[in-house]
């Protein structure tokens, strides 16, 4: 299951989470002016209630929305690109005047925090993200100026939009009978049929074929009348294993199954015995003995983990500690060491008497970018060394699994879902509200 349905929108926590991909990827256009291939001149492009958008920040826009299409595989269009970086800027302009006028106040240890956050999901300390910052020509200042305006922004519209949607139970009830009835639809009912085969051997008469066709009806005949299929199959199949188990094929999807062998027993209850089905093979007679539905409640993707926690000290930097668990993933990698002995000795986590294991964890379970790396993995697989909020982890993903979802856990989802619709639905409305009655004025570049 995708782990975007257990987050919203303009939630603080799933911002932090975005503005933490967004700010590193983002260095070389943040950077003003020198992040523009050519300096371009300077000039007021549009005037939002007095305050000014520049030139040089539709540039520094437009690069960025150039280097997302890009990354989508898609061929951006420098004169739209352009006209949404504008758009763009005017919205966000007139949203942090919004949040100013309804008094919200971000101070710094908001900013502190954000802060942390982007170092910490893009593996770094917070002194190696300011040289970076400062390697791409970024001023600490410009950018903790930024960290305060993307903060005033998550925070106008969770207090504007966020906080006004409201899910009804109905809603709620209709939603989860929708995906269920979706999900039936994905996932067919595993069957297990048992089958006596009448073989026709090759070059076979139509006299020869005749006879084991009407022993073909003499069997299935007395298979619907109540002998032991069982007891039938091994006395007249000619199937390979002569009828072994009854002929049981086993509990499988319908998949897995011939098309002839779906269809003739397509409407057949457990028990029920088909007509007669024809094949190159021969005459089958097909027993229905088992059905097993699709479970009647959603599932969700559920993944199961262990892990090595060392937390930087004053005695271990954050940078030893990934050096430390890097040689330990090399060992582990080598055979040399097993990783559960090691989170015995050296996790500095509660999982570690157990070997490091985390558990079976649905999503948003865990921190953003540690849940973002695991959900990467492959089960068997190990993660390099990466850094979240709580220190420096080795991880493996042991197994991975689709599991039912309490009733509580389904009526969450589907409130969360819900809501992410309304929420698109209900900032648009917003935007164009508050845009209608700000002071717009669009201004022609110099000549």
């Amino acid at each position: 299951m995708n782990k975007t349905f257990f987050c919203r929108r303009f939630s603080w926590l799933m911002y932090l989470s975005v503005l933490a991909a967004f700010m590193l990827t983002s260095f070389s256009a943040m950077a003003q002016p020198n992040a523009l291939p050519v300096r371009s001149a300077d000039f007021v492009v549009a005037v939002v209630n007095s305050e000014p958008i520049t030139n040089q920040e539709v540039q520094a826009q437009s690069i960025r929305l150039q280097r997302d299409a890009r990354a989508q595989s898609q061929l951006p269009n420098t004169l739209e690109t352009k006209k949404l970086a504008l758009e763009q800027l005017i919205n966000e302009k007139i949203q942090i005047q919004q949040a100013v006028s309804l008094g919200i106040v971000v101070d710094e240890a908001a900013i502190n925090q954000a802060e942390a956050s982007v170092a910490s999901n893009n593996q770094l300390t917070v002194d190696t993200l300011r040289a970076r910052l400062q390697q791409d020509g970024i001023s600490l200042i410009s950018f903790r100026e930024q960290l305060r305006q993307q903060l005033l922004l998550s925070r106008v519209r969770e207090r504007e939009v966020d906080n006004r949607i409201r899910i009804s139970d109905l809603e709620i009830n209709q939603f989860l009978s929708e995906q269920l009835l979706r999900q039936s639809t994905k996932l067919s009912a595993d069957v297990n049929l048992a089958m006596i085969l009448i073989g026709v051997p090759e070059n076979s008469s139509a006299d020869q074929i005749k006879v084991l066709a009407d022993r073909a009806q003499s069997v299935a005949s007395r298979a619907r009348n109540g002998e032991d299929f069982a007891e039938l199959a091994a006395t007249f199949s000619t199937s390979p294993d002569r009828g072994a188990n009854g002929g049981a094929m086993g509990l499988r999807p319908l998949d897995r199954y011939p098309e002839l062998f779906v269809q003739a027993t397509a409407s057949l209850p457990a028990g029920g015995v088909s007509e007669i089905v024809r094949s190159g093979a021969g005459f089958h007679i097909l027993k229905v003995l088992q059905r097993q539905s699709p479970p009647a409640t959603l599932l969700v993707t559920q993944t199961r983990a262990r892990h090595i926690l060392l937390r930087p000290s004053a005695q271990l930097s954050q940078a030893q500690a990934l050096e430390q668990l890097g040689s330990v993933r090399r060992d582990i990698l080598a055979g040399k060491v097993d990783f559960a002995d090691v989170a015995k000795r050296l996790s500095q986590d509660g999982s570690a008497p157990q070997g490091g294991d985390l558990g079976w964890a649905n999503p948003g379970m865990f921190v953003p970018e540690f849940e973002q790396v695991m959900n990467q993995l492959q089960p068997g697989q190990l993660a390099e060394p990466l850094v979240s909020r709580f220190g420096v982890h080795l991880m493996e993903v042991t197994d991975r699994r689709d599991a039912p979802m309490t009733d509580a856990e389904q009526r969450n989802l589907a409130r969360s879902v819900l809501r992410e619709g309304k929420l698109e639905e209900a900032y648009a409305t917003w935007i164009q509200d508050i845009r209608g009655k700000a002071f717009i004025e669009m201004r022609e570049s110099p000549q």
